[in-house]
């Protein structure tokens, strides 16, 4: 299942505005620097905007998700005709040899089952070149961020071209570790129009991913904090063992 605001094409198409600023694709700039990866694979690349970005640097990206919607967004994106677009998950990729494979955002922790996580993994570690590295964030758990998950704390106001006035909020629905549901409030001023979009995250401790990384195959090599919110989420790098 895709969430409504990855998969209906009218939030979809405020996804990036709302969203503006995305400190944490720097990081991941610099991760794809200091590995010299030639050739990238954005997995839940969204509406683009990393892959796009990287592939304006010269480098060869493959991006795969599963709302077509979204991938619809990246493909009218500059740049968008040097990114090859896929649309699925990491489970039944085409044949590729990368050097490096990523999940920004909140892309690891969408796989609610450990048979959807253990099989992400394996697909992932069939794309790797030898010597290929597999870099991700999540949220550390025990930073319970969703105590701010509330319209205090969450609520903004965007003017978006074309649109008009977007209010967007998130309220949290349900907590029942290491499951934590919320639902995500979008306004459309113009016409009143008010949509939701409900997800659901998994919040795995740094043990969990890491005994996982290793029965699939990978070796972990580093846990970084993330510059982008220091202290509160795991950023992984892992190596083809």
């Amino acid at each position: 299942m895709v969430d409504a605001l990855f998969g209906v094409p009218r939030l979809v198409g405020v996804y990036d505005w709302l969203e503006g600023g995305r400190g944490d694709l720097a990081a991941y700039v610099e991760i794809v620097r200091e590995f010299g990866a030639r050739s990238v694979l954005d997995v839940g690349c969204g509406t683009g905007a990393l892959a796009t970005l990287l592939a304006g640097l010269g480098v060869e990206v493959v991006g795969v998700d599963p709302a077509e919607a979204s991938l619809e967004v990246a493909r009218g994106k500059a740049g968008a005709e040097k990114v090859r677009w896929v649309h699925g998950d990491a489970t039944g990729l085409p044949e590729l040899q990368v050097d490096l494979a990523v999940m920004t955002g909140n892309v690891a922790q969408v796989f609610l089952s450990d048979e959807e996580w253990v099989a992400t993994l394996y697909g992932l570690r069939a794309a790797l070149a030898p010597g290929g590295r597999f870099v991700f964030e999540t949220r550390d758990p025990a930073r319970r961020a969703w105590l701010e998950w509330n319209r205090e704390a969450t609520y903004r106001r965007v003017e978006v071209d074309g649109v008009g006035v977007v209010e967007n909020w998130t309220e949290l629905v349900e907590v029942r570790e290491p499951f934590v549901t919320f639902r995500s409030e979008y306004v459309f001023e113009a016409d009143g129009a008010v949509l939701t979009s409900e997800s659901t995250l998994r919040f795995r401790s740094r043990a969990e991913i890491e005994e996982s990384l290793q029965a699939t195959g990978f070796a972990v090599t580093d846990v970084r904090d993330a510059p982008d919110r220091p202290g509160k989420e795991f950023v992984f790098v892992a190596e083809l063992a």
